[in-house]
């Protein structure tokens, strides 16, 4: 059956990747394909450029196709923000794809489902494809609650990405405020997402977007739905990238089908999955082990100062005694 939900692909200068992806979006048959390609930087970007665009030249079934090709390099941030922009001058949800984001085809009607089920509630901001749990079952539906917009195949509303701060504009008044704190499970996890965004709002890098709308999602309380299994491959990984260029667990992770969805009776974010991801995706595990062993240091030399300052004291007591 057709998916009736729209589909943003964004391209570039990746033909065999985006002739992967666009495989699996030619036997989800969308009826509503907007395709969204960057300009080229120089005379070989120029041909991969165009290889890839004709690639998605070749629609064989009934769908009305939109696209917007990019004259000038914008950038990995302006491109998806603005690309989504046009998108949703037309629609009012979509399913949102780049070249290196292989979904499993029941990710279609994953994001389908979902975008009409939570179409009108507030506190859903995203849908996700990816699942990072490594196997660990964090429920007996098909999905579960995040606060971790992942964006390796996604989907999201007008209503939601409005609130998308690229710049973000928002960022010192929501620290200063100590918003911030109610976001985190613990100190670690505050300190590296307050490096990170410290750093995007001073540095504005322009290939960089998508944690501008994690700190987005966070401002808003906004949930993310990731599913119970993962549904996204990202086959990216390399030095052609512009992010994913070093080895990674995460690169070509096995995808499986999400079968029938049956949605939870709550609306709650899931902690424990939460604190999972950040251990093991954003590094936290080894950030603590860092800490942990840098404290047991600090507290081994504390020791021995210690000692040695009784050592001192009683050395001085003898010699007053003398």
């Amino acid at each position: 059956m057709p998916c009736s939900s729209a589909v943003v692909f964004f391209i570039f200068r990746r033909p065999d990747l985006t002739a992967r992806v666009f495989d699996i979006i030619r036997q989800a048959q969308p009826t509503r394909l907007f395709i969204v390609a960057d300009g080229f930087r120089n005379e070989n970007e120029e041909i991969l450029c165009q290889r890839t665009r004709e690639i998605t030249e070749k629609i064989d079934w009934n769908c009305e196709v939109s696209r917007n090709y990019s004259d000038i390099n914008l950038g990995c941030r302006d491109r998806i923000y603005s690309g989504i922009n046009w998108a949703f001058e037309y629609v009012d949800e979509a399913i949102i794809l780049e070249d290196d984001c292989l979904p499993h085809l029941s990710f279609f009607q994953y994001c389908e489902t979902l975008l009409k089920y939570y179409r009108d509630d507030q506190r859903v901001m995203t849908i996700s494809g990816s699942n990072f749990q490594d196997g660990n079952k964090r429920t007996p539906y098909s999905y579960y609650f995040s606060k971790y917009p992942h964006s390796w195949g996604w989907a999201t509303w007008r209503r939601a990405w409005k609130h998308c701060d690229l710049h973000l504009e928002n960022w010192l008044e929501f620290t200063n405020s100590g918003l911030h704190k109610q976001v985190f499970s613990d100190e670690y996890e505050q300190q590296y997402w307050l490096r990170i965004f410290e750093r995007m709002w001073s540095e504005q890098p322009k290939d960089i977007w998508d944690y501008m709308w994690i700190f987005s999602c966070w401002s808003q309380a906004g949930l993310t739905i990731l599913p119970n299994v993962n549904l996204i491959s990202n086959i990216g990984f390399g030095k052609d990238a512009t992010h994913t260029y070093m080895e990674s667990y995460l690169a070509n992770m096995e995808i499986a089908d999400i079968e029938i969805i049956r949605h939870p009776p709550f609306v709650v974010r899931h902690v424990e999955a939460d604190c999972y991801t950040f251990d093991h995706v954003f590094g936290g595990k080894a950030i603590k082990e860092i800490a942990r062993k840098q404290n047991s240091f600090i507290g081994k030399t504390k020791s021995k100062i210690r000692h040695l300052g009784s050592k001192f004291k009683s050395l001085f007591a003898i010699k007053k005694a003398i």
